[in-house]
């Protein structure tokens, strides 16, 4: 899908395919190529006199192969986190070719950054003035997209510390139901991996922007230079951020285990107590339970209620001394 924002209409429209016989809008500033097939990119590349990445070269993770200018233009390749809202949020590369009057990205999937942009975009006049402004506009939405990814992780995590910490009864024991453990780390795992695939973006981010603020083909204006330094100290507080939300998240991890091993223990604790109290009713049970002929008490007539008696005896004799002792 070709889609193209020009300096007249400030909108992104879609060129159709039966309209690329017509060459692009003369004041086209943005093209847009999402999930573009092989006859769309050999359209764009003839239009623009350029040689765009292919989808298996944008998978390159070489800084070479993602960073480099070719032609008169700027090159550059990220991975930008997308599929946020759903369980399994993903990253995708994202090629932003600069020229001295066009725009291009190219893209095969769909961040919500893009959305927004192009909403502002319609907004904003000022957003449009050239391909330039527009690759700056586009970036400053990515991370701010990613800001506020990272504010929702941080208020997830937080009720995360809620819950774990939050389990144990006023007396300090803790009776928590695996399922509730399950969800937990499940939580947890969930936010560990949106967290750190949103630092993975914004490290390519900082790559990008930095890359883009000592390149002079095209040139950028001043205003530009300076918007792109903002850029990439939002980038970098942004990805320190990130890290400790990590280590948060890990804290949590620990917390989470060690309140399962305490669980755990309780559970081991109660069968060895019980264990413990049951042993010498047992033994006395076990003594009066032998078959020899001379056995004195075999013929005393309150021998069997003494016999209960003891076993009764030595049973909550222990039980009392680990009730005082708080072991149960």
């Amino acid at each position: 899908m070709i889609r193209v924002l020009t300096s007249a209409t400030r909108r992104m429209t879609e060129l159709a395919p039966a309209a690329c016989g017509a060459g692009l809008p003369a004041d086209a500033l943005w093209i847009d190529l999402h999930a573009p097939d092989r006859s769309e990119v050999q359209f764009v590349e003839k239009a623009l006199g350029l040689e765009l990445p292919t989808q298996e070269e944008m998978l390159e993770i070489e800084p070479s192969s993602r960073l480099y200018q070719d032609g008169g233009a700027t090159f550059a390749t990220t991975s930008i986190l997308w599929h946020t809202e759903t369980e399994a949020p993903e990253i995708s590369p994202v090629t932003f070719v600069l020229g001295e009057r066009v725009l291009v990205t190219i893209r095969y999937s769909e961040p919500k950054s893009f959305a927004l942009f192009q909403a502002q975009a319609a907004r904003q006049a000022g957003l449009c003035q050239s391909s330039a402004t527009i690759l700056v506009g586009l970036l400053e939405a990515i991370i701010d997209r990613l800001a506020d990814i990272l504010e929702r992780c941080t208020a997830e995590v937080d009720r995360i510390s809620k819950d774990v910490f939050g389990r144990a009864s006023p007396g300090g024991h803790i009776h928590t139901a695996s399922q509730e453990y399950t969800d937990t780390l499940r939580r947890i795992g969930r936010q560990q991996d949106l967290v750190n695939k949103a630092r993975e973006t914004l490290v390519g981010l900082g790559r990008v922007v930095g890359f883009l603020s000592i390149s002079r083909q095209p040139p950028l204006d001043k205003a530009g230079r300076e918007h792109l330094k903002t850029l990439a100290r939002d980038a970098r507080s942004l990805t320190d951020h990130a890290a400790f939300i990590v280590s948060n998240i890990n804290f949590l991890l620990d917390a989470t285990l060690g309140m399962i091993n305490i669980e755990q223990n309780q559970i081991i604790k109660i069968f060895s107590v019980a264990a413990v109290a049951f042993l010498p009713p047992t033994l006395v049970a076990s003594i009066y339970g032998m078959n020899f002929d001379f056995m004195p008490e075999l013929k005393w007539p309150w021998g069997y209620p003494l016999a209960l008696a003891l076993m009764l005896l030595s049973a909550v004799v222990p039980f009392l001394y680990f009730r005082r002792r708080k072991w149960l």
